[in-house]
């Protein structure tokens, strides 16, 4: 291999590594915006993953925890709801930017993931993934349930998506799911690494909307409602048709590329770009 091949590959490396780090990890705190959004059913918006605070009689169930440092604004934003503490925090799956705050809960409240997800941060499957990352000490395969102050929060894992260890958050009470990053934006991005399928991910979806619920908790973006997530599941399974039959009909990488980020909004040097569209690749021959 000539230098300017190892030169390219070191140069694309990078890139990767840095899109990688611009999207789950970050140095300050950003200002975080607090949205009810049924009864004593709330959203917590701003600097990585939304986060759903549930508030009973007896204490508070979390969904997602955002960053590290981003624990002492999530604990502000709750105790402007109850002054009770945060109990349960169920997390969607293992990235920094929805888990990163577990290193600040673990003493207090229990934390509970899929088994994938807690494998994931254990096999350190996040690059350049900050070293307090910690994982759930509860798991699941399929299906579990919190009961607290009277209410119930359930978590479903349907299959891979995002990651192979996504979990949909259901509240069954409200009608309303949190989904992580399966519904994420405007397009999808596929975490191959963390063992993510852009094939089985409206399969995964399809299960979801078979959820009795009206109202969608997104991991990033506002909360929205059951057709918005009918059209995300759409819109990824024309991508993938379209991908499958570029790469089928021997497009190269780049040229795939071209069509993603002329027809389903891809950014130049985005992370669909930089780092789904390798695996892409493999996943649609």
């Amino acid at each position: 291999m000539n230098r300017t091949t190892w030169a390219r590959l070191l140069a694309a490396a990078l890139l990767l590594l840095g899109c990688w780090v611009a999207y789950t990890q970050s140095n300050q705190p950003g200002p975080l915006t607090l949205n009810k959004v049924k009864d004593d059913l709330y959203e917590i918006e701003g600097d990585g993953g939304n986060v759903a605070v549930y508030v009973t009689s007896e204490g508070v169930i979390l969904v997602d925890d955002k960053f590290e440092q981003d624990f002492e604004g999530i604990t502000a934003k709750v105790k402007s709801v109850t002054n009770l503490p945060v109990k349960y925090v169920v997390s969607t799956h293992h990235h920094a930017d929805h888990s990163g705050g577990n290193v600040k809960f673990l003493p207090t409240a229990e934390i509970i993931s899929t088994v994938n997800a807690r494998r994931n941060i254990v096999d350190h499957k996040q690059p350049n993934a900050p070293p307090t990352l910690m994982p759930a000490r509860i798991v699941f395969d399929q299906e579990c349930s919190v009961f607290l102050g009277g209410k119930e929060v359930r978590a479903h894992y349907y299959g891979r998506g995002h990651t192979n260890g996504d979990a949909i958050i259901y509240f069954p009470a409200l009608r309303t799911i949190h989904t992580g990053d399966l519904m994420a934006g405007t397009t999808p991005l596929i975490d191959y690494m963390g063992g993510g399928s852009l094939i089985e991910w409206t399969k995964t979806l399809d299960e979801a909307l078979k959820i009795d619920f009206d109202t969608v908790i997104p991991g990033h973006g506002p909360v929205t409602d059951k057709a918005a997530l009918q059209a995300y599941r759409d819109n990824i399974q024309k991508l993938r048709e379209r991908a499958t039959a570029l790469v089928r009909e021997g497009k190269s990488q780049e040229e795939v590329g071209n069509v993603m980020m002329a027809e389903f909004g891809w950014k130049p040097n985005s992370m669909q770009i930089n780092w789904s569209l390798p695996g892409m690749m493999k996943e649609l021959r």
